[in-house]
């Protein structure tokens, strides 16, 4: 498996192809819901710098098989936040998010230097297993916030700290 740079509009195209899918939109939440993930938006939070993407493989395939990023990368607090998503569904819950998920943690700590990391996860959805898997300590619960086919769900919250990553 390997992270790789989103370089190109071909990969631009498909890291927003997957993030504009409302299946797996729903479970996320870009700053401004109401701008649409477009190939040209993503280029923009890339270049602007305070988020990082990086798209994943299989393991035998340099073909994409989903994205991770960095949102809200500060540097001066050493803190970020952690999403992935599977976007190729034929290597859903195989292990991949989870391994994805890692090798970004060893990149925001070693590489940038960040001190903690969070992320948070609807309630309900497997990711909260990954989260654990990777050693994320749950922080707290935002109530009702998050609503899905016009349910509303509690988000959890985790952070991790440079010294608890442990790459898997």
């Amino acid at each position: 498996m390997n992270l790789k740079p989103i370089d190109s509009p071909e990969l631009l195209n498909l890291a927003a192809a997957w993030l504009a899918r409302e299946e797996d939109s729903q479970w996320l939440h870009p700053r401004n819901a109401a701008q649409a993930v477009t190939p040209e938006w993503l280029k923009i939070a890339i270049q602007r710098g305070g988020d990082v993407l990086r798209l994943f493989t299989a393991d035998r395939d340099e073909a994409p098989i989903g994205v991770v990023g960095l949102s809200e990368v500060d540097r001066n607090y050493r803190t970020a936040r952690i999403w992935i998503l599977v976007g190729n569904k034929s290597f859903h819950a195989r292990g991949y998010a989870t391994r994805a998920a890692s090798k970004m943690l060893t990149f925001a700590f070693r590489e940038l230097g960040l001190h903690a990391v969070n992320t948070w996860i609807v309630e309900g959805n497997p990711s909260v297993r990954i989260a654990k898997r990777l050693n994320f300590r749950l922080i707290g619960r935002q109530r009702e916030c998050h609503y899905i086919e016009g349910k509303v769900h509690d988000r959890l919250w985790f952070d991790l700290l440079d010294s608890e990553h442990r790459e898997i």
